[in-house]
């Protein structure tokens, strides 16, 4: 059975959270002050792009987990 790497996606989840807060941020800042607005949705990319990378690494280890497991475990062939 494969593994999911829990703790990944616990950061990435953390990630999206900071994300809908930089959003958030940019939205208020929008109309008052365009440079915190444009820095706010800097950072928001950027936490994207962390979340993004998390999760890619859990799709890789759960592809590779269950590829190994389709060829089957040569320790329990006869």
């Amino acid at each position: 059975m494969a593994q999911v790497d829990v703790n990944k996606l616990k950061q990435a989840e953390a990630v999206s959270s900071l994300v809908k807060d930089s959003i958030t941020k940019a939205i208020e800042q929008s109309a008052a002050n365009t440079d915190l607005c444009s820095e706010a949705l800097k950072q928001a990319s950027n936490e994207i792009a962390q979340a993004q990378t998390l999760i890619s690494q859990v799709q890789s280890q759960l592809q590779t987990q269950q590829q190994q497991q389709s060829l089957g475990d040569p320790e329990f062939q006869i």
